[in-house]
């Protein structure tokens, strides 16, 4: 199999402050970091954000964008992690919802994974769509209008852009994977940003 590259994409990650589960950032962040793409963290409040391992607390994590100053034209894929509280609070701000309802009215690529997929049922982009998610959400997501699947990775192509969505974190190798192809496959940005080169999302020393 030919390597994918992501050599001059840039790839938001975006978070709530508190309550992403971590696997579902650090894992696909290093999948896109390792393909050459280059992974920004965007939250709605500066600083840095807070991540879980299921209920308890794990690293912190610096925020590279805040999402009320974001431009979302400067990136070409957008990931949304996981976590319970996580998009329960991204849904609750405006800003977070119109950052993800742009990406996924351009045709760029967008990957969901495990409780994901409410911020855009906020974004009202699930409707028409065919999607996995952790199970408890299923219905939030049919009554939104989208098909739900039980499968490890499911790739929709039913709209403007590629929705790449998966479960929970033991699907993150395949979901991982799959998001790279994809989005090694979409549009490039309107502009080309001045980032520095891809980074490992860098955990707080103090954060327990």
């Amino acid at each position: 199999m030919p390597l994918v590259t992501l050599t001059g994409r840039t790839v938001a990650f975006l978070v709530a402050p508190k309550g992403v589960e971590q696997i579902e950032l650090t894992s696909p962040w290093q999948a896109v970091a390792e393909a050459g793409g280059t992974p920004r963290l965007v939250s709605t409040r500066p600083g840095r954000v807070q991540a879980y391992r299921h209920l308890d607390r794990a690293d912190s994590f610096a925020v590279d964008d805040v999402v009320a100053e974001a431009d979302d034209a400067r990136y070409e894929a957008l990931v949304l992690p996981g976590g319970v509280a996580n998009p329960d609070h991204l849904r609750l701000d405006q800003h977070a919802v119109a950052f993800v309802r742009a990406f996924c009215t351009s045709g760029r690529p967008v990957a969901v994974i495990c409780h994901g997929p409410w911020t855009l049922v906020e974004a009202d982009a699930v409707r028409g769509r065919t999607l996995t998610s952790w199970p408890s959400i299923r219905t939030d997501l049919v009554n939104a209008g989208a098909q739900w699947v039980d499968e490890e990775v499911h790739v929709c192509r039913d709209g403007p852009g590629v929705l790449v969505s998966s479960r929970k974190p033991g699907d993150l190798p395949v979901f991982n994977d799959t998001l790279v192809t994809e989005f090694a496959r979409g549009p490039r940005a309107e502009t080309s940003p001045p980032w520095p080169t891809a980074h490992a999302p860098e955990p707080s020393r103090h954060a327990r």
